[in-house]
């Protein structure tokens, strides 16, 4: 489990850099509390702080690297509907931008915030961060994984009646960050993953490996078709992620894998639409299937808000998880 410097503390620092840091049972736990949660507070102001304000004069240090709105809204309402507060830190206006080491703003900041959230495009910048923090630090996207989406996910798509266990997700398009956090997901969870991807744009063989290994069926096709029949839900992400290069390239190699109708229309009847957002409508996905009855792309992201909530009660080690 990653955490910085423990001395002197009562327990060890929880950090989430990704979901294997916290487990199949914690990830259950964050759900079912992220439900009661969401459930509890319904119709009230979002600013509303939870009935019981577990985070009450807690404060999260935001670092952003990369740009962000869901990301950035939903951790700050998530730690006020806990009762706390957050502040958001850039490279342009901190001293990060001006080569201010990462070891060192790790201590800074540990001893004037209780969690440190980072957005940003190196994975090893959020491990150092970890690594030299003593209080948890949440990894809020890199360019290895993005678990904070995953459990978003995970919640929206049994919110709406698609247990785990035994669920068959297909992944359209680029082997990326975001599935690479699915895969994670499927071993703690035990679902099974189709990716269709094209040549050259895999998932990294250790997130297969690592879910082959707990018993999980993880295939990779080139036909997007076979990715998509019979799946209970289809997610997809942009084809070009912030900073990529080879931009034209890169589109014309997905452009068979675009989530459309028919492809969606492969898929079990009740099947569900998922995406993380900003969308490139038209290009990952059609404007008929992203607006349309099976999408549950807004859902999805509402509930950043609730999983956030979770993920941060379990860091401060408030959430039961047995």
């Amino acid at each position: 489990m990653a955490g910085g410097d423990t001395s002197g503390a009562a327990s060890p620092v929880r950090s989430f850099l990704d979901l294997s840091d916290a487990g199949g049972d914690a990830i259950a736990a964050m759900i079912g509390d992220a439900q009661d949660r969401k459930a509890a507070r319904a119709g009230w102001p979002k600013g509303r702080a939870d009935a019981d304000a577990p985070l009450a004069g807690h404060v999260l240090g935001m670092i952003f690297e990369k740009n962000s709105t869901r990301t950035r809204v939903s951790f700050d309402i998530a730690m006020r509907q806990l009762g706390g507060s957050a502040l958001i830190l850039d490279a342009a206006t901190t001293q990060l931008g001006r080569g201010e080491s990462i070891a060192d703003t790790a201590r800074v900041l540990s001893r004037m915030v209780d969690a440190i959230m980072i957005r940003t495009d190196d994975h090893a910048k959020a491990q150092a961060l970890a690594e030299h923090a003593s209080v948890p630090v949440i990894n809020g996207l890199t360019d290895r994984s993005h678990p904070c989406q995953i459990v978003a996910d995970l919640l929206t798509v049994i919110e709406h009646g698609k247990p785990l266990p035994g669920l068959e997700l297909a992944w359209l398009g680029d082997g990326n960050n975001v599935l690479h956090s699915l895969i994670e997901a499927a071993a703690l969870m035990k679902f099974n993953i189709r990716v269709g991807a094209p040549e050259g744009y895999d998932p990294e063989d250790e997130f297969l490996a690592m879910a082959r290994a707990a018993g999980c069926r993880v295939t990779v096709t080139r036909d997007a078709a076979e990715a998509a029949r019979g799946a209970d839900v289809v997610v997809t992400d942009t084809w070009v992620s912030m900073g990529q290069d080879h931009a034209d390239a890169k589109l014309a190699a997905m452009a068979p894998f675009q989530v459309d109708a028919a492809l969606m229309a492969l898929a079990k009847p009740d099947a569900r639409f998922l995406h993380c957002l900003p969308a490139h409508v038209g290009e990952e996905v059609s404007q008929e299937v992203f607006e349309g009855a099976q999408s549950l792309v807004f859902d999805e992201a509402e509930n950043r808000i609730h999983a956030q909530k979770s993920i941060l009660l379990w860091c401060h080690g408030k959430l039961a998880t047995g």
